[in-house]
């Protein structure tokens, strides 16, 4: 099984496959953007295996940022919506 973890969009990479920086808590890491076309830079997108799969709001990224840091599923990850970074 998969978790997704929501990332913030940092900039876009155009190419044959679009990329993104994105900060996860303060850890920066890129994703590939081909499902999600429409997403822009400060958006939040919910990652699989390096791919963002949707586009999600604000309290989605919190409550997601929330139960992963509760169950201890990615130490280091740290909830930062409310801060607007």
């Amino acid at each position: 099984m998969c978790i997704g973890v929501p990332g913030k969009i940092l900039a876009i990479h155009d190419g044959l496959m679009p990329m993104a920086d994105l900060d996860f808590g303060g850890t920066a890491r890129q994703c590939c953007l081909a499902y999600v076309p429409e997403a822009q830079v400060g958006d939040w997108v919910l990652i699989q295996n390096g791919f963002a799969m949707d586009v999600i709001d604000d309290d989605a990224a919190q409550a997601a940022l929330t139960a992963i840091g509760e169950l201890g599923l990615a130490p280091g990850v740290e909830p930062d919506v409310a801060s607007g970074d």
